[in-house]
């Protein structure tokens, strides 16, 4: 069974940033794409940003260029560095593997961890 944990998600004022890892657990891995996304209360979820399993590419989405930076280490671990942080950047953050390169829907992802809390106050 593949496993997705993600944490580094916190409380904190606009201006400031956060670094949200996320580690990835399989038997078997036959993922090609690793993303972020990110829900509000009464909003759909919308991708964020995303890293091939190679790590030799990536994409943003529109909101997030400028601002944050998705990496990977050698084994298992996806990181995602956000910068300048906004109010309307609070929501669940959510780390997600799929099949589908740089796909912007979450339909299109096979597995996603549990989600960490983003709060971000003016």
């Amino acid at each position: 069974q593949v496993s997705l944990v993600e944490s580094g998600g916190g409380l904190v004022q606009a201006g400031e940033s956060l670094r949200l890892s996320c580690v990835v657990s399989a038997q078997t891995f036959s993922s090609t794409v690793l993303g972020w996304f990110r829900q509000a209360p009464g909003e759909e979820r919308e991708f964020v940003a995303a890293i091939s399993w190679s790590a030799r590419s990536s994409r943003y989405a529109d909101s997030m260029k400028g601002r944050s930076t998705i990496s990977k280490d050698a084994v298992n671990k996806v990181t995602l560095q956000m910068n300048s942080l906004k109010p309307e950047d609070t929501a669940v953050y959510y780390c997600a593997a799929g099949s589908a390169m740089f796909s912007l829907k979450p339909a299109d992802y096979d597995y996603w961890g549990q989600g960490t809390q983003v709060t971000v106050s003016s």
